[in-house]
């Protein structure tokens, strides 16, 4: 409901919560650059590097509804801070952390700790703002998780170069405790206690079976790799879709019994719907570029971190100069632009693949280098905000936030599995002892493969789009 006296701290309010919006997508891309510098420190192995990114993501994933849910349930300031000090503790221990299996427990309980915080700042919109203040707050919360994935590439670099007290790559875990120690000090007293107005329970089972589906299929696929398949690894791949079906079936009788379901079974079954949420799966493994062509800049290309993170500037202009020429582009294709700007990802993914083939031991020429990098940015800008809001717009509204949830869960999915999937066929093909010619062809079969998902999911956005046009409802004959 909108307050006739709305509050008049309600924007100092508000930026305070953008803070847990902005550090989860930061903290998802900034351990990017980090990763040849955290393998020569703590011994990683290429798998467990991938845990490090896909343990962070799928956590975040799965509990991202459910940390909407407990807003509803016990009030977002609550949560909101149970969630920002669970993020400052656990950087610390990811920072502290002296093994791999330390910093991989770390960062799964950071994505938790994100999960609860991140959906409050989106949930408090409508009990901060008037009507007609609330696009504007959300243009804001955008821009925030927006400028986060663009600026976190140099952003890590630039941190781990200074060597900021000898701590080198923990730093940039190390970094979130003063910001969190502000929030806590001077912003908790601003925000305001609010809650859904009918909080349903929370669906328990289904989260704990979709972590368990999620789990028994990434940690194989990173695992199974590097130890040679063990049978625990085949035997955990053979037991995913079990564990899917049973998270399906239990998810339907809690919705009869009068539950309100982790995934509600009738709004995905409307048309069009699967085939989007199919769309946003394929599309985000796009993540794992900023992985393998890390290692490939800093391991194979002898890069420090900062000339690293700089490499990533060009596709966060274009990724900002894609949403502000989006509305022109909706007038002139519809809703094709979320294919298009996929295409435009395809075509950075070739070009760059191509300028690696002919230069595999050598930096390539700065322009078509900036090229190939702002295509993935550009394509990225107009297809990801036109490619979720073509999803969420095809609920009802009684559904909407759900389905806003899902598709949000979708995209960490997504990054997850590209990490999992495309980072193993990077390291596969890299071998145990690699050297710049091997690296290169590790980065061009990733950025092929990224290509071909980039591709198909562009297919299935169409195909949505015709699905949802098929399905409307023809008007009565008069």
């Amino acid at each position: 409901m909108q307050t006739k006296n709305p509050d008049t701290r309600r924007w100092l309010a508000f930026a305070v919560l953008l803070v847990g919006a902005f550090l989860p997508p930061l903290d998802f891309f900034i351990v990017n650059v980090a990763l040849p510098s955290i393998r020569g420190d703590l011994g990683t192995s290429a798998a467990e590097l991938q845990l490090v990114i896909s343990g962070y993501a799928a956590a975040y994933a799965v509990f991202l509804i459910t940390g909407g849910r407990l807003g509803d349930l016990f009030g977002r300031r609550r949560v909101f801070l149970a969630g920002i000090t669970g993020f400052g503790l656990t950087s610390l221990l990811c920072g502290l952390a002296s093994s791999p299996s330390m910093l991989i427990v770390g960062r799964v309980l950071q994505g938790l700790s994100a999960a609860a915080m991140a959906p409050q700042g989106l949930a408090s919109i409508h009990a901060l703002f008037p009507v007609q203040e609330r696009s504007r707050a959300l243009g804001l919360y955008g821009a925030a998780v927006g400028f986060a994935a663009v600026v976190a590439q140099a952003l890590g670099g630039a941190l781990i170069s200074a060597d900021i007290l000898d701590l080198q790559w923990r730093i940039i875990f190390l970094i979130n405790l003063p910001v969190v120690a502000a929030v806590l000090i001077g912003g908790l007293p601003l925000l305001p206690d609010a809650r859904g107005d009918s909080p349903a329970p929370i669906d328990w089972g289904g989260v704990l079976l979709c972590a368990l589906t999620l789990g028994l299929l990434i940690v194989p696929l990173v695992e199974g790799r590097e130890r040679g398949w063990p049978w625990w690894a085949c035997a955990m791949l053979l037991a995913m879709p079990v564990a899917g079906l049973c998270f399906w079936r239990y998810e339907r009788a809690f919705a009869r019994r009068g539950g309100v379901p982790l995934v509600s079974v009738d709004l995905v079954r409307m048309p069009g719907l699967m085939s989007g949420l199919a769309g946003v799966l394929f599309f985000y493994v796009v993540s794992a570029f900023f992985l393998v062509f890390s290692v490939y800049l800093q391991s194979a290309l002898g890069l420090d971190p900062l000339a690293t993170g700089l490499v990533f500037l060009p596709f966060g202009v274009g990724f900002f100069i894609g949403p502000l020429t989006t509305p022109l582009a909706v007038r002139i294709f519809g809703g094709w632009v979320p294919a298009i700007g996929m295409l435009f990802e395809v075509a950075g993914c070739l070009y760059l693949a191509a300028l690696v083939a002919q230069a595999p031991a050598q930096m390539p020429a700065q322009l078509p280098l900036m090229v190939a990098v702002g295509l993935l940015g550009f394509g990225q800008g107009w297809a990801l905000p036109t490619l979720v809001r073509s999803v969420i717009d095809r609920a009802p509204a009684t559904g909407s936030g759900m389905i806003a949830g899902l598709t949000n869960s979708a995209l960490q999915i997504s990054a997850a599995l590209g990490v999992a999937v495309i980072g193993g066929v990077f390291f596969s093909i890299a071998g145990d002892s690699p050297d710049p010619m091997s690296m290169a062809k590790a980065l061009i079969a990733a950025m092929l493969c990224t290509g071909a998902s980039l591709a198909l999911a562009a297919v299935l956005s169409v195909v949505a789009s015709k699905s949802s046009i098929q399905a409307a409802p023809r008007p009565m004959p008069r």
